[in-house]
């Protein structure tokens, strides 16, 4: 469904999370550090692991934005966040900073693990065929 048929709420939410997705991933070339800090060590490669989630998060968004390419794009977000979520879950049990200059506290690490339940929900939503409106 195009874009201006959507409901303003969740066009909104759409663009809201479009953009968030391709600066996010963008954010993992420009400055990938932070983002290999966070990768459980049991996993290989962590800087190729952090460019590809980067490069999926950028198609994500941008797919979202495309009529025809919308639910998979959606589809393909639930599956990354799911697949980021043990970097999510290593950054809290470590104590790990994103950027140790201006540290957040351990409660803020555990706090925002649900953020990413309410993020796959948002993404599913997209997955979802919106009704035709009324004649």
């Amino acid at each position: 469904m195009k874009l201006a048929r959507l409901p303003p709420v969740k066009r909104l939410a759409l663009w809201v999370l479009a953009v968030a997705m391709i600066a996010i991933g963008v954010a993992h070339f420009v400055d990938p550090e932070p983002f290999v800090r966070i990768v459980p060590g049991y996993l290989p490669y962590p800087l190729a692991l952090v460019h590809v989630s980067g490069f999926f998060e950028v198609l994500g968004g941008l797919g979202l934005l495309v009529p025809k390419t919308r639910r998979a794009a959606a589809w393909g977000l639930v599956a990354l966040y799911v697949a980021v979520f043990p970097a999510n879950i290593n950054m809290a049990i470590h104590e790990i900073q994103l950027d140790p200059a201006d540290p957040i506290p351990a409660w803020a690490m555990w706090a925002r693990l649900p953020f990413q339940l309410f993020f796959i929900g948002l993404a599913y939503w997209f997955t979802r065929r919106q009704a035709p409106p009324p004649p």
